[in-house]
């Protein structure tokens, strides 16, 4: 019966053995992983934090654009319906 107990006892240890080596190549990929992982999440927060390039400074600038060019229009218009107006009222009293 000793013999039995430990053959099983050496069988469950090396089962366990090998289940501990799966355990801990499963730890190590997760770990080459995690570490692609920062990597990647470095560069985006790069991309898009960078004040000069990231998305933000573009976004801005693109506003600026957008503001500046909306009133650029806006004074065309207000000029193009003065002048409109300065010649209806020439033709008008003429």
């Amino acid at each position: 019966m000793s013999d039995d107990f430990k053959l099983n006892a050496t069988i469950n240890m090396i089962e366990l053995e090998s289940k501990l080596t799966r355990v801990l190549d499963g730890i190590e990929t997760l770990r080459d992983y995690q570490e692609i992982m920062t990597s990647d999440i470095s560069k985006i927060k790069e991309a898009v934090y960078n004040p000069d390039e990231g998305i933000y400074a573009r976004l801005k600038a693109l506003e600026n654009w957008k503001n500046t060019h909306s009133k650029i229009i806006w004074m065309m218009a207000t000029s193009f319906v003065g002048l409109l107006t300065a010649f209806l009222f020439n033709s008008v009293i003429n």
